[in-house]
């Protein structure tokens, strides 16, 4: 199949783009505008596979989009390129309703053009699989779940923003007939990802020996799911979810801030003794304005209709993740050095 991933070398997409195409064969063309996030580097491994290709296109870009539908004729779109920190979207919202407004209409319009030029049989097979976020569900009480019924609740720029993509995508199906799917994941954690999210950024702090900026009491508690798992849960969606159907992928993995962080630290004890213990570096931090209290999925509707279950262990997964970035500097050098150094965002607007 040919599958047109957009922000493939980002670090959900990334993982995805290797899922389908080592892992199952399928021909990729990755459309990516190489903002700061992005890094080439994590889909090198396909350089010689012969069924990988890069397309730098901006999605706002609307001929160029159309020209790499026009020139890849995808069977079907997985749409990821999002503006995604929280941090940042405080800081500059007008980025994040660009990307993630317009882009996904850009991204919408050239797929129901495409789908409407082709034959029947290929018309019921064509699929656009929009991937967004449980944060525009808002917070949750204590012991809550979010699932496919739970209310529309942003409270940041970014969930905002998604909250919006997500509705273009369900109208786009109501009123234009395309073959659409959504699917809302909760936090992802695992190899391959920007230093400016709470694990990466706190394993290599912990490496550097800098301190491990906490917010508030660290408190906030997040369901998070190893980016493996969500590149399969995507796949599993694509190929057997419902048309006009939306599924919550989550991990199973409530934890607060503060556990996770100290589970970080546990974990670099063991595989640097020398250094700890790590736990020491952790300092609280005046909390993110706005922060919601918990994000937890219920992710039954698609282990039900699916057949999609999450597979890692949390704890194991995110010692597997610190051996990851210990033995990966080359991956990561580049960017701590360059683009992004550990400093906090969104402390005030913009101007």
């Amino acid at each position: 199949m040919r599958i047109l991933v957009t922000g493939g070398c980002g670090f959900i997409g990334s993982a995805l783009v290797l899922h389908l195409v080592r892992d199952l064969g399928h021909e990729v063309c990755t459309l990516d505008a190489l903002t700061y996030a992005a890094n080439p580097v994590s889909l090198e491994p396909l350089k010689d596979s012969g069924r990988h290709r890069l397309a730098e296109v901006d999605i706002c870009d609307r001929d160029a989009v159309r020209g790499t539908f026009a020139e890849f004729r995808p069977q079907a779109v997985m749409h990821l390129a999002a503006e995604s920190h929280v941090d940042r979207s405080i800081t500059d919202p007008g980025a994040f309703v660009r990307t993630n407004v317009i882009g996904t209409q850009v991204m919408l319009d050239a797929a129901r053009e495409l789908h409407a030029a082709l034959p029947e049989a290929e018309k019921k097979e064509f699929r656009f699989l929009h991937v967004s976020t449980d944060e525009v569900y808002g917070s949750l009480p204590p012991d809550g779940f979010f699932t496919e019924d739970s209310r529309y609740d942003p409270r940041s720029p970014y969930s905002a923003s998604k909250a919006a993509s997500d509705h273009l995508a369900r109208a786009w199906h109501e009123t234009y007939g395309l073959p659409v799917l959504v699917t809302n994941c909760s936090n992802n954690y695992g190899p391959r990802h920007f230093p400016e999210k709470l694990i990466p950024l706190m394993i290599l702090n912990a490496l550097e020996g800098r301190n491990l900026p906490v917010y508030g009491d660290g408190m906030n508690e997040r369901d998070w799911i190893h980016v493996e798992d969500h590149a399969k849960g995507l796949v599993a969606v694509l190929e057997r979810g419902r048309i006009g159907q939306t599924y919550l992928l989550g991990g199973r993995a409530v934890r607060n801030n503060l556990s996770v962080v100290k589970a970080l630290c546990a974990a670099f004890d063991r595989l640097r003794p020398e250094a700890g213990p790590h736990e020491r570096l952790i300092t609280f931090v005046a909390d993110r304005p706005g922060h919601d209290q918990r994000y937890a999925i219920d992710c039954t509707k698609a282990e039900r209709e699916l057949g999609w279950r999450p597979q890692k262990v949390f704890e194991d997964a995110l010692t597997e993740t610190v051996r990851w970035y210990l033995g990966n500097e080359a991956w990561w050098r580049p960017i701590r050095e360059g683009r992004y150094k550990g400093e906090r965002l969104g402390l005030k607007a913009a101007g």
